[in-house]
């Protein structure tokens, strides 16, 4: 099998065990277990040696919804439009942090963040950024009228957004927040042009009217339903970022089988997140190699905070008699690791020796059988009511993972069931309460949307959080994660986060499953893409090349 990856902790096998039966009994299974560690993940992939006229790719999660960067809150919207619209900070590959459209910028105070703005920055129609533009676009978050998905407690934290001079603009907080400048590199710092976001009223984002920023590529074209052609912008300001490759066409593909065999027979030139059930396919072909990257991702549970799956204890009991270690091998095929937090392993760039040596004295959850039904006695609900688990029906692997759950909430007493949900549908789960009508829980392959812990803490956790779906609220917890956004000391932030990560784990608001590798599959020809999990707000087609073969 052919699968790139760092084996600075020893060459580990990719296991490809796919006749794994997850329904099984609860008792040991033959099966190796893979430590797949953060270390041994690819943040690259070799450099490309050549510029290309087209490339393909695909979105395996389908079509974006709207390229309007306020909207981009899930995969097929954050994977376009990383590519057209910028931020002012960037995340790099390595997850470190550096300036973009901003300069340089400084902390003055603990609650003032003053951008000194480039000066060479021009939109696609040439129009030269301006420091009312960023503000503007900051602004956006902070306006009912422009429905941004990235609102949450964090934006409410922001007093004001002002443009201080020509090339300036100061964030002033009402109280510290440590991780807004890594939130930054994503959606929430992007930079559009205001007046083409006024002229293009409601139809802004969409087909008819697009957007104006000032990324690598621009919309050659959409045909939706289909694709979308990203042609390079050939006025781009940062001309050590020229895209390599005139232009990027990315298809919508949703089914396992045909993304597998367009990347097979060299249809599609290559993927992220390639379908769990074609591992084995694509990394025996001999035609590419499958990447594994470094990554912010995990498989999770999401409560609506309806059912017996609103009960903590419900909740804790289901985590402690699912197998995810069958999942991650069964499923998985080896990608990904049981997860032992809501933080994904790894997922920092800060304090690592103290989020690595806390994970050893969070509450377990290692599968324990008799230890689910001591915590399930302590419910507070009907737990004879079944708990329906949503997800999107396309993506099948997903109804393995909860046959698991339903496998092991039956050996304790528990009843899930789950609901196949068309992916048109499914994706509307993140951002309107009335799609969660009904289910007490969906799956989602979450992510964080920076390396900081903090961060996706605060989302989950806290009150009026922004993925926090099932509306809960714990002022003990609240206070611990105010305590660590306040702390500007990295390492001390780092100290304050394990305390409120410890106490989120006992109160366990929503189920993580695996944590999971980067799958990225790139045929021969092609190459230089990010590995890791930057593609979110990176402008990792911009890297994307020939590799001379």
């Amino acid at each position: 099998m052919q699968v790139t990856r760092h084996t600075t902790r020893g060459a580990l096998a990719l296991l490809a065990v796919g006749a794994l039966a997850l329904s099984g009994c609860s008792g040991e299974r033959d099966r190796t277990t893979t430590e797949l560690k953060p270390a041994e993940l690819l943040t690259t992939t070799p450099a490309a040696t050549s510029e290309l006229d087209h490339v393909t790719w695909n979105s395996p999660y389908g079509e974006p919804s709207s390229l309007d960067p306020i909207k981009a809150f899930n995969y097929p919207e954050n994977t376009v439009v990383s590519n057209l619209c910028e931020s002012l900070v960037q995340l790099q590959p390595d997850f470190s942090i550096k300036p973009n459209l901003a300069a340089s910028y400084e902390q003055p105070t603990p609650t003032t963040i003053v951008f000194d703005l480039r000066d060479d920055v021009t939109f696609w129609d040439g129009a030269p950024m301006s420091a009312e533009d960023v503000a503007f676009s900051l602004r956006r978050h902070l306006d009912p009228d422009e429905g941004s998905y990235w609102a949450s407690s964090q934006t409410e934290n922001i007093a004001s957004v002002e443009a201080t001079g020509e090339h300036q603009v100061t964030i002033t907080l009402k109280t510290p927040d440590a991780t807004l400048l890594s939130e930054l590199t994503g959606p929430l710092g992007v930079v559009v042009e205001e007046k083409q976001r006024k002229a293009a009223g409601a139809d802004y984002g969409n087909p008819q009217a697009g957007v104006m920023c000032t990324g690598p590529f621009e919309v050659g074209s959409w045909k939706q339903g289909s694709s979308i052609v990203l042609k390079r912008n050939e006025s781009y300001w940062n001309a050590d970022h020229r895209a390599k490759s005139a232009e990027v066409e990315i298809s919508f593909i949703l089914d396992p089988t045909a993304i597998a065999n367009a990347l097979e027979s060299g249809e599609i030139d290559g993927s992220y997140d390639v379908p769990v059930s074609a591992v084995a396919q694509l990394g025996d072909n001999g035609a590419g190699k499958l990447y594994l990257g470094r990554s912010m991702q995990q498989m999770a549970i999401i409560s609506t905070g309806t059912g017996p799956f609103g009960d903590t204890a419900v909740r804790r009991a289901l985590a402690l008699a699912t197998d995810r270690e069958a999942i991650a091998q069964g499923v998985y095929h080896g990608t990904a690791e049981p997860a032992e937090s809501l933080i994904p392993d790894g997922a920092w760039t800060y304090g690592d020796s103290v989020f690595s040596a806390a994970r050893k004295d969070l509450p377990s959850l290692a599968h324990d059988v008799e230890a689910a039904k001591a915590e399930l006695e302590k419910a507070e609900v009907d737990t004879s009511a079944p708990i329906k688990i949503a997800y999107p029906s396309e993506r099948t692997f997903y109804a393995d993972i909860i046959n698991e759950l339903a496998r092991a909430g039956k050996e304790i007493g528990l009843q899930v069931e789950p609901v196949g949900v068309p992916s048109a549908q499914f994706g509307a789960f993140f951002s309107d309460p009335k799609a969660r009508e009904g289910y007490d829980a969906f799956v989602t392959t979450n992510y964080m949307t920076s390396p900081d812990p903090l961060g996706q803490l605060n989302t989950l956790a806290h009150t009026g959080g922004g993925q926090n779906y099932a509306g809960f609220s714990d002022p003990a917890i609240d206070a611990l994660l105010d305590q660590a956004n306040a702390t500007a000391d990295p390492d001390q932030r780092a100290e304050a986060t394990v305390k409120a990560e410890q106490a989120i784990m006992e109160r366990l608001p929503s189920l993580p499953i695996v944590d999971l590798a980067v799958r990225l599959y790139l045929n021969d020809k092609v190459t230089g893409v990010p590995a890791s999990f930057v593609y979110m707000s990176y402008p990792w087609a911009a890297d994307l090349g020939g590799s001379g073969k």
